[in-house]
């Protein structure tokens, strides 16, 4: 049987071309919010996503031929991983393609809140030459927190460690002589101590029933009135109305969110804030790593449909 491939979000052309060798490729980066999605996967025998389309155990029933679910990027909780083992669908995902990036904007991010130079170019342009309220800080000896220590922290942490900031994580499922730990030097510590110390938190961890609302009053009530929360991993994990108290009361300085509980946060409180970055889910965003994820999810989904075994498996 030849193979149709339904790809509903956004991909980049090298991707694509890389699946018409191996099948009818249907792609319609709209798709996902359509009715008609219920009628084109019932032939697909491959399905590719972003995060929007939610891959649930309805729509997998209607995807009778369905072999592989590939997932242009590292998040995995819009789909039923259960449902989709049950039926001996592969999924796999774009592992560690997007991880300079996201490390990156997490280390732009803690230079815009040591020198704020969008807000200082903003003063200047309105004639004002404030100085003094623009001498700020150093990202230099000042204490990186991670929570969870994966891919992106351990690149994170590199680039951090080049800046001279130290860096201290934690996370229970990381042992003492992993990579990050003994060649990169994070200080594993409790997740209070993190809180505590830290005078920038950024986020790494999947969004699941443990780690939702994770980062709430009580996590804000531990940290530094001075500190900082970057987040690039899922909206959930933070509950945004505690974020909002917090931010607005000065228990904490600040906050960048790229991802939100409800995207787009149409109608948040935090919208109104002015010391929040707000970006628009674009962490793992640039040029060079769409291209590395959309060639590798390519890759892998078109190994499974010729037999071929994929590195990248999720289940």
């Amino acid at each position: 049987m030849a193979n149709t491939i339904v790809i509903t979000e956004l991909i980049w052309q090298e991707g694509i071309d890389i699946l018409s060798n191996v099948g009818e490729v249907i792609y319609d980066p709209e798709l996902w919010q359509r009715d008609d999605l219920h009628d084109v996967i019932s032939k697909a025998t491959a399905l590719i996503v972003r995060n929007q389309t939610q891959v649930n155990e309805a729509l997998l029933n209607e995807a009778g031929s369905l072999k592989v679910i590939g997932r242009l990027g590292v998040g995995l909780d819009n789909i039923d991983l259960h449902s989709a083992r049950k039926k001996n669908i592969n999924v796999v995902f774009a592992k560690n393609a997007n991880a300079t990036s996201v490390a990156e904007y997490v280390i732009s991010a803690i230079l815009s809140f040591s020198r704020k130079m969008d807000l200082a170019t903003l003063d200047v342009k309105k004639g004002n030459w404030n100085r003094k309220e623009f001498t700020l800080h150093e990202a230099h000896n000042k204490t990186l927190g991670l929570i969870g220590i994966g891919e992106i922290s351990s690149r994170l942490a590199s680039r951090a460690k080049a800046l001279g900031m130290n860096i201290i994580g934690y996370d229970p499922f990381v042992a003492p002589y992993e990579f990050a730990i003994s060649d990169i030097g994070v200080q594993l510590k409790s997740y209070e101590e993190v809180l505590s110390v830290s005078d920038f938190i950024s986020i790494h961890v999947p969004l699941n029933e443990s780690t939702r609302h994770m980062i709430n009053r009580g996590s804000f009530s531990k940290m530094k009135p001075s500190a900082y929360i970057i987040n690039t991993s899922r909206g959930g994990i933070i509950e945004e109305s505690d974020l909002y108290e917090a931010l607005s009361s000065g228990m904490i300085s600040g906050a960048a969110l790229d991802v939100f509980e409800h995207e787009p946060p149409h109608g948040s409180p935090l919208l109104n804030l002015e010391n929040v970055i707000l970006t628009p889910h674009i962490a793992g965003l640039t040029e060079e790593a769409q291209v590395r994820t959309s060639c590798l999810v390519a890759t892998e989904v078109a190994n499974i449909l010729q037999g071929v075994p994929s590195t990248c498996l999720a289940c």
